[in-house]
């Protein structure tokens, strides 16, 4: 039903966007060519439009059951081969995006896993900075560096084109460098649950190498990440339209995405098609993996809570962080964004111009200030509606589910496009756009962290006692589940803001000379081997935002629970995060009584 709404949708889009589809196929088709009358009622009669839009979805799907997607409006090749074609591609890239990914994730886990394992996560020191800069770079910039920098001026490796395994390092390294930090980032805070176990501290005290009990906390936490790995997957696929696009690659997210531009509507609904059931295969697996490797402890009640309370975060970080992004975005308030100097284009940093100048004169800290007033207030609007959205909806995971499952597989551009068609083009069209997929991968890991959570030994007690529903969800479940999701969203909070910036780029929000942080990342792009400070000087203030978003994400950790010992007073028990596990002397030593306030913790 969801497919065929969105089928449906794609269908009505040259009616939607109230622009004549003749027009916009002959502009795609040529265009010098002057658009007559006779021009336009020579195409709508060759393409059937004046039959309306039913008429044309059931020839397409008539077809479709025959092995027949159409032919393209606009070169006029059969659909289904081209398709076919550019999901291989695209499969293939995502491949080994996922390679680097999964080598990302394990990088930034390495700490954690390595101290985790010899009992020693007191010592861990809170970081993430490098890891919050990797995720908040967008995947546009990572690429335009790499083809720059290893391939224009080292010569090490090819730039364009797709043409053998050497084309696919550079792309892969782009999609899987930030897919992988946000990946790394979830694992990462799961893992300190998994060593609190009382299967790690066992294992620990009866010698297991360190090395397999890592393999297993990775196992034990992998589960809960399973989901948002197929919503990566279907955006490595469809999503990855930048990338395409710079490195010159015939995939489907630029196949889908010159269909929608050109309203090319047999390419548009095919490619649309392909990724949504990409996207139900990719959901299917990942629930199926979920449930084999946790095994019959979902059924039976038997797992433990990943979700432990925490110790409060360091203060330093977050404050140094907001301190600078709030000193850049105050230097430049009192400058003009808009205003022009040619005879200073492309100027250096200096004492007039810190930031230097772009290509029109324009002082570049003045448009890094100016638009991070639109920008971070839109961006954080969105993400708090995607917040509540995806908590509420993953607390119903059969409706969630295919929802998220369907939205995911459609590219933010389309997902744009629909929404312009619909709502209209404004200033809120952008956001409106960005929150109605943002939602779907933290309604993921809010369904699978619940599912869970469901399952673990605690809430089997409580439930067994007489707790109702509601007094499971407000006491037991919600402060399990809503911090992670929390830190979740804030780590996505970068990524929010650009994708804002770039839809107003493609003409669906702000237009230029608008001082937004995505438009001055694409605008200077072309000028980065010239004057490398106007397109450096915006990704920095983007990473600085994404450190700011992480650290600060340190903060959100469950609440005080405030309890009522039993019987003669114990000692007063951490709240935080178990003290440094060191491993038992003797076996012996884990048969030691458990206090009651820590049989409420746990």
């Amino acid at each position: 039903m969801l497919t065929a709404a969105l089928v449906g949708a794609i269908g009505l889009l040259p009616w939607l966007s109230r622009t004549d589809p003749a027009l916009t196929v002959l502009k795609a088709r040529s265009a010098d060519r002057d658009p007559t009358p006779e021009t336009l009622r020579a195409i709508r009669a060759e393409l059937g439009l004046d039959d309306g839009p039913s008429v044309l979805l059931g020839r397409w799907l008539g077809g479709l059951l025959h092995g027949d997607a159409g032919s393209s409006w606009v070169s006029g090749a059969p659909v289904l081969p081209g398709v076919v074609q550019a999901l291989g591609v695209s499969l293939l890239l995502m491949c080994g995006a996922l390679v680097v990914a999964a080598g990302t994730t394990a990088a930034v886990c390495a700490p954690t896993l390595r101290l985790g394992a010899r009992g020693r996560l007191g010592a861990r020191r809170p970081g993430g900075t490098a890891t919050a800069v990797l995720a908040s770079l967008p995947e546009f910039l990572v690429a335009s560096v790499l083809a720059s920098v290893i391939a224009v001026q080292l010569g090490w490796l090819p730039a364009l084109g797709w043409y053998g395994p050497q084309w696919m390092v550079l792309p892969s390294l782009a999609l899987g460098l930030p897919a992988g930090a946000v990946l790394g980032r979830m694992l990462d805070d799961l893992l300190p649950g998994a060593f609190a176990e009382p299967w790690a501290m066992a294992a620990a005290a009866r010698g297991v190498p360190p090395r397999s009990l890592a393999r297993q906390a990775v196992r034990r936490c992998v589960p809960g990440l399973l989901p948002n790995l197929g919503l990566f997957v279907v955006g490595l696929t469809g999503g990855s339209v930048a990338v395409e696009q710079i490195f010159d690659i015939p995939g489907l997210g630029r196949l889908t995405l010159h269909a929608a531009l050109a309203q090319d509507l047999p390419a548009l609904q095919t490619g649309t098609l392909a990724l949504v059931l990409l996207a139900a295969a990719a959901g299917l697996l990942a629930r199926v993996a979920a449930r084999l490797l946790i095994g019959p402890a979902l059924r039976d009640g038997a797992l433990q809570s990943l979700h432990r309370p925490r110790p409060p975060a360091p203060r330093t970080l977050p404050l140094l962080y907001g301190g600078l992004l709030a000193a850049v975005i105050g230097a430049g308030l009192p400058r003009d964004p808009l205003a022009l100097d040619t005879l200073a284009r492309l100027h250096a940093p200096s004492a007039e111009h810190p930031f230097g100048t772009d290509a029109l004169g324009r002082d570049v800290l003045a448009r890094i200030s100016h638009g991070a007033v639109t920008t971070l207030g839109t961006a954080l609007a969105v993400s708090a509606a995607a917040l509540v959205a995806g908590l509420l909806l993953g607390l119903l995971p059969r409706l969630s589910g295919p929802l998220a499952d369907t939205l995911s597989a459609v590219p933010p551009v389309l997902a744009g496009l629909l929404v312009t068609g619909i709502a209209g083009s404004g200033p809120w069209t952008p956001a409106l756009a960005v929150a109605v997929v943002a939602w779907s991968p933290l309604a993921a890991h809010t369904s699978s962290l619940l599912l869970q959570e469901r399952a673990t030994t605690h809430l089997v007690a409580t439930r067994a006692l007489g707790a109702g529903r509601w007094h499971l969800l407000r006491h037991e479940l919600l402060p399990a589940v809503v911090p992670p999701v929390a830190r979740h969203a804030l780590l996505r909070l970068p990524g929010v803001a650009l994708s804002l910036a770039a839809l107003g780029f493609l003409g669906l929000g702000a237009q230029p000379p608008s001082p937004e942080w995505g438009l001055l990342l694409a605008e200077n792009q072309p000028y980065a081997e010239r004057a490398p400070w106007a397109v450096l000087f915006p990704a920095a203030v983007l990473a600085l935002l994404g450190a700011l978003a992480v650290t600060a994400a340190g903060g959100v950790r469950l609440p005080r629970r405030r309890t009522r010992p039993a019987g003669p007073a114990v000692p007063p028990v951490d709240q935080g995060l178990p003290a440094p596990r060191r491993r038992p002397e003797r076996p012996d030593d884990l048969l030691t009584p458990v206090s009651a306030s820590q049989t409420d913790e746990r």
